[in-house]
């Protein structure tokens, strides 16, 4: 008999420190690999924007069909926290070698190491929180997930950028012990329910109507057959807010650099206040939904990014980069404040989206809609920086021409979100 799910925030909270961990390794690595490919090794934009996609792509490949082979599997960790045992070591340990390299060929095998180890665990640690909660309180409980991740960007982005400028090797360790700590706090107190439980290994592949195995594809093709267009619509606007989202976070640092003339500690610190504001509004988000709906959270977020990222682009460098004040020696300016609005736009977005997607489905294929729900992010992720980072160079390396294209697919995926009538929180 499936036992009864409860909701406790203790719980969520040890939880988190899975995404607490995969939110460093990635806040550190956007921050501070493209100023690396282009003052260490000379690379374009265009190239950057390639170097940066090769993490999205190893996740386009890897995990939707691990998120469809975690539901089936049953080991006497359950069918999440194996995922979590195997790829976080590995991955800490390629991070820390990341600024050790002197020459590109190594630089990308510990790349590429890391984009398979952190590939390997990301979807099943997010697909333990449905696991583990009720729909109604899924929104909440990613709220508090997503208050890690948020911990762990500003932690990254604030104490990152001070030890990236003693030695930016020391940022890139950092990463590496924390994440080995985060994993190790989830495998110590998180259980899965007993049903997921088994005392042998035992791998049941997930087949179609026929026995053949079924792809990530076949399950693309499923949701986009259904009579009710809901699913379809969501996953394509995360499509869409993701390829606005990501290309302005690949480029952001080299934008601050280039375009506002901002040191580039100092420009990768200023992520630190859209992860900061992420943060302190992320469990309000769920809340926000709970009253409101989860539909009407996400479109009124849209909104407001769409909002700030043209603020960006519209306001000229000399009032966006103006010093208000300071903190930890970095500087507060109002493009600060703009990324701080746009941290709660983000907050919207972000917390309530997932929920909404594995609120389309039934406990047993939380997994796989959980890896659909990556497979659209992550192919944003993929074709967002390249694409922007081709346009930049095309326009003459004006990395403010992001902040102009970035709002058109924002208002992509209002318009999906507008077809959208299923995934609000169950009531029991």
């Amino acid at each position: 008999m499936t036992e009864e799910k409860k909701f406790s925030y203790p719980k969520t909270f040890l939880l988190g420190f899975g995404f607490f961990g995969v939110s460093v390794i990635w806040s550190v690595y956007n921050a501070y690999v493209p100023l690396m490919l282009d003052g260490k090794y000379g690379l374009t934009a265009g190239w950057i924007g390639f170097f940066m996609v090769l993490d999205n792509i190893a996740a386009l490949m890897i995990q939707p069909p691990l998120g469809v082979f975690s539901d089936r599997l049953r080991t006497p960790l359950g069918r999440r926290l194996p995922f979590v045992l195997l790829g976080a070591p590995f991955g800490a340990i390629a991070f820390g070698f990341i600024p050790l390299t002197s020459a590109l060929p190594l630089f990308l095998m510990s790349c590429v190491i890391l984009l398979l180890s952190m590939a390997i665990w990301r979807t099943p640690i997010v697909a333990l929180m449905p696991d583990i909660t009720p729909s109604r309180f899924r929104s909440q409980a990613n709220g508090v997930i997503n208050l890690m991740g948020g911990l762990g960007a500003v932690l990254s982005f604030a104490v990152g950028a001070k030890l990236y400028a003693m030695d930016p090797a020391y940022a890139f360790w950092m990463g590496s012990g924390l994440v080995l700590i985060s994993a190790l706090l989830v495998l110590i107190f998180i259980r899965e329910p007993r049903e997921y439980v088994a005392k042998k290994i035992h791998l049941v592949e997930m087949k179609g109507e026929q026995g053949e195995e079924k792809s990530v594809f076949d399950n693309i093709k499923d949701v986009f057959n259904q009579a009710d267009k809901s699913a379809s619509r969501i996953l394509l606007a995360i499509l869409f807010w993701f390829l606005s989202y990501n290309a302005v976070e690949a480029f952001f640092t080299l934008y601050g650099v280039k375009h506002l003339g901002l040191e580039a500690a100092d420009s990768g610190f200023q992520l630190t206040y859209i992860s900061l504001i992420f943060l302190i509004f992320a469990i309000p988000s769920g809340y926000i939904a709970a009253k409101f709906g989860r539909r009407r959270t996400i479109m009124t977020g849209i909104s407001i990014m769409a909002l700030c990222i043209l603020l960006m682009y519209f306001l000229p460098p000399a009032m966006l980069a103006n010093p208000l004040s300071s903190i930890m020696g970095f500087g507060v300016y109002p493009v600060s404040l703009v990324l701080m609005l746009a941290g709660i736009g983000w907050a919207l977005i972000n917390i309530n989206s997932l929920p909404m997607v594995v609120d389309m489905t039934d406990d047993d294929h939380i997994g796989t809609y959980t890896g659909l729900y990556y497979f659209a992010s992550q192919t944003a992720a993929i074709f967002g920086p390249v694409a922007f980072g081709g346009i930049i160079e095309l326009g003459g390396n004006d990395y403010r021409l992001m902040m102009l294209l970035s709002p058109i697919f924002l208002v992509f995926a209002f318009v999906m979100m507008l077809g959208v009538r299923r995934g609000e929180a169950q009531k029991s």
